[in-house]
């Protein structure tokens, strides 16, 4: 080979650098975005994630900041900064308003949990039986769902509970004058815990108007959720000789864990969350919780948007507890 045939192959065989303007260059010319993707993209971001700021994060952090004045909520030259007087009395001068609050949204997750969630379990398993007429039982059980919770209470109150007409009393024979039982106006304790806190009847009451909706949601959950369990498993379970309590327990029932968590998470928001029965029903004596005593705070005649804010404040650090719970024992298990 020649010197310069030796030359001109070294020249063919060195590589050229390239250069970062070329090679974003590159990456400009093989993206499958155009312009106007990006901007519909931005914009499919940018909206939803103003509205979240705007609407949660915002107000959460001025009630943080409003738990800390004594503000009538009318003038702002009225505001004034109190440091964390507002809690203190939270826990001394109202401490009855907060613990009983904090125990009434304490029985309503218990009598969610252990009474309106199983039954609504069940009515899912036999309803997916196939049986004859299914879907009326499914819609007549669903119609709590799709009423607002006020016409819930209005119902409640002058359907069942109503002392002359009510169906309760009429089925008992109580609704001779003097012979009528007040289902809300009782205040006694039907599970008394101290002296002075415990489930009182007329808070039971409501709560049997809260599990009348909470079993139709979790009914149709669960039927969607059964829908999808594969039947083979069914199937090897009873060649297996499991009965059908067995097949539920060891079977239906652990593949139905995502369905699991997602009731529980509604049932735990359900109870955190409950409000407008209670305010549709007057707020009986004895069934305050954490969102009447808010509310009762910030727009009562003589209220103090401060202490309402506080109230807010104990409201969402108990959310908060169950949500890092959750959050915590979810990515656990992935890792």
């Amino acid at each position: 080979m020649s010197l310069d045939e030796s030359v001109t192959a070294t020249d063919h065989d060195v590589t050229t650098p390239v250069t970062s303007h070329e090679r974003e260059e590159g990456r400009r010319s093989h993206s499958l975005l155009t312009g106007s993707d990006r901007r519909t993209l931005t914009l499919m971001t940018a909206v939803p994630s103003f509205l979240h700021i705007a609407l949660v994060w915002i107000p959460a952090i001025g009630t943080f900041i409003l738990s800390f004045t004594n503000w009538n909520g009318v003038r702002w030259s009225s505001l004034k900064w109190v440091g964390f007087r507002n809690y203190e009395q939270l826990f001394t001068v109202f401490e009855k308003d907060l613990y009983e609050s904090l125990f009434n949204n304490l029985w309503v997750m218990v009598a969610l949990f252990f009474l309106g969630t199983p039954l609504g379990m069940l009515i899912a398993y036999i309803l997916d039986r196939n049986l004859k007429g299914s879907a009326i039982y499914q819609s007549i059980f669903y119609t709590p769902v799709v009423l607002s919770l006020a016409v819930v209470g209005f119902i409640w109150r002058s359907v069942i509970y109503s002392p002359g007409q009510g169906i309760l009393n009429s089925v008992l024979g109580r609704t001779e004058p003097g012979n009528q039982i007040d289902w809300l106006g009782n205040p006694d304790f039907l599970i008394p815990i101290t002296s002075e806190y415990g489930l009182s009847k007329n808070f039971m009451a409501l709560i049997a108007a809260m599990i009348w909706v909470h079993v139709g949601y979790v009914m149709v959950l669960y039927l969607a959720g059964l829908k999808s369990v594969d039947p083979n498993l069914r199937e090897a379970a009873a060649i297996d000789g499991a009965n059908e309590w067995q097949v539920f327990r060891q079977v239906i029932f652990p593949a139905m864990k995502p369905v699991n968590i997602v009731i529980m998470v509604i049932t735990v928001i359900t109870s955190l969350r409950v409000f407008d029965i209670i305010d549709v029903l007057n707020n009986p004596i004895g069934t305050d919780v954490l969102s009447i005593l808010v509310t009762d705070n910030i727009l009562g005649e003589s209220g103090n948007v401060g202490r309402g804010s506080a109230y807010g404040v104990m409201l969402l650090l108990v959310c908060f507890g169950f949500a890092i719970i959750y959050l915590r024992n979810a990515f656990g298990e992935e890792d």
